[in-house]
């Protein structure tokens, strides 16, 4: 893999990434006239929960489902110029114009103060425990699988998704040492159903300042096996999910993707390194050989399932890796969730008041019967 490092006009990085040993210099100029990106966000505490809300107002400006010739993720080229300067690539990781959280020197944090144990929204550490916040200071990253604005990352081959993972790695790599990021979140939004607002094939990666509560919650339950059983939570769920079958969706000798027993979302997956490791750098070769693969395939399997042939498959979905944390991250094992908010053709499971008010989650189809559909979507 090559890799290649420059600068846009405004000072953000951007990074090529490039199979094979021929690949093209990458040595395109930003020009555009672009003001030097320096964005401002605050991270407070909810005192109720523990958890943290990221204030991002700057993002109400971001840019908002532009006509396909007028994409920012497309190549620069025939004179019109966008986020990659290249007339083509094959993937590219940037530093996006309007991150949820960025480190930028000079930035004037809202109650910006003494970080330790936070500050008040006022500036003085420790003055009033119910108005907890700090800089937002992280990093917000665009991954762009591909430079055709017209296909989807089910439509990649296995040696661009190696290509993806391997860029998600060297991501992981480099942003978990960065001194103020406590995790590392790669995913996905696929779909205007989900909130894309942008349609070309890309992902996000979140260099946080904090664990997400959705993880704390799992080092805490991993945390409760450990002491009542001597053994880890993590590798129990998997075993026990080959061992039983019934959910499995498809397995391999190093990843297996499975329906989870109370599975939240209709059609959700789960899909594990068969060995524990707690995020992307600890993979194998041959992990990382047998990967893009059994990935593809979930991908196809989720299109195949509301299409017909007067309207073919392109299922919104969200994909998630969870990632120990770059500190503390207890047992964690590494694994990636995707899920779409589709429950049948034409139909949308949207998140009532029991959801949305209580985080209490009413799946409407069977997880056994969602595996068995998944199974069968591709035969």
């Amino acid at each position: 893999m090559a890799r290649t490092v420059t600068k846009l006009a405004d000072g953000r990085e951007l990074i090529y990434f490039d199979a094979g040993p021929d690949a093209p210099p990458r040595t395109a100029v930003d020009r555009r006239p672009l003001d030097r990106a320096a964005p401002a966000a605050e991270v407070r505490q909810d005192p109720a929960t523990g958890a943290w809300v990221t204030i991002a107002a700057h993002r109400q400006a971001r840019t908002y489902h532009p006509p396909a010739d007028e994409c920012p993720l497309c190549p620069s080229r025939d004179g019109r110029l966008s986020e990659i300067p290249d007339a083509d690539y094959q993937v590219v990781v940037f530093e996006n114009r309007f991150p949820s959280l960025a480190t930028s020197p000079g930035a004037v944090h809202p109650g910006a103060g003494a970080m330790d144990g936070g500050t008040t929204a006022g500036g003085a550490a420790g003055a009033d425990p119910l108005r907890t916040a700090r800089p937002g200071d992280g990093r917000c990253e665009v991954v762009c699988f591909t430079a055709d604005h017209d296909v989807s990352f089910a439509d990649l081959d296995e040696d661009r998704a190696r290509l993806v993972l391997d860029a998600w790695t060297d991501r992981t790599a480099e942003l978990s040492a960065l001194p103020e990021v406590e995790q590392v979140y790669c995913f996905e939004n696929r779909g205007a159903e989900i909130g894309v607002t942008l349609a070309h094939p890309h992902g996000q990666i979140y260099a946080l300042p904090f664990t997400t509560p959705r993880t704390a919650r799992m080092i805490e339950q991993a945390g409760r096996h450990r002491e009542a059983t001597g053994r880890n939570l993590f590798e129990d769920l998997l075993a026990a999910e080959r061992a039983d079958g019934e959910r499995v969706v498809a397995a391999g000798e190093h990843w297996t993707a499975f329906v989870p027993f109370a599975a939240r979302w209709p059609y959700e997956v789960h899909l594990y390194p068969n060995r524990r490791v707690a995020d992307l750098t600890g993979l194998t070769e041959d992990e990382r050989a047998e990967f893009p693969a059994r990935y593809l395939d979930l991908l196809r399997r989720f299109d195949a399932l509301f299409a017909t042939p007067q309207a073919p498959g392109r299922t919104p979905y969200i994909s998630a890796w969870h990632q120990a944390p770059t500190r503390d991250g207890g047992e964690l094992a590494l694994h990636l969730e995707l899920f779409t908010i589709r429950r049948a053709a034409g139909k949308l499971k949207y998140l009532a008041g029991v959801e949305s008010g209580m985080d209490a989650f009413v799946n409407d189809i069977a997880p056994e019967t969602a595996a068995r559909r998944l199974r069968e979507a591709l035969a």
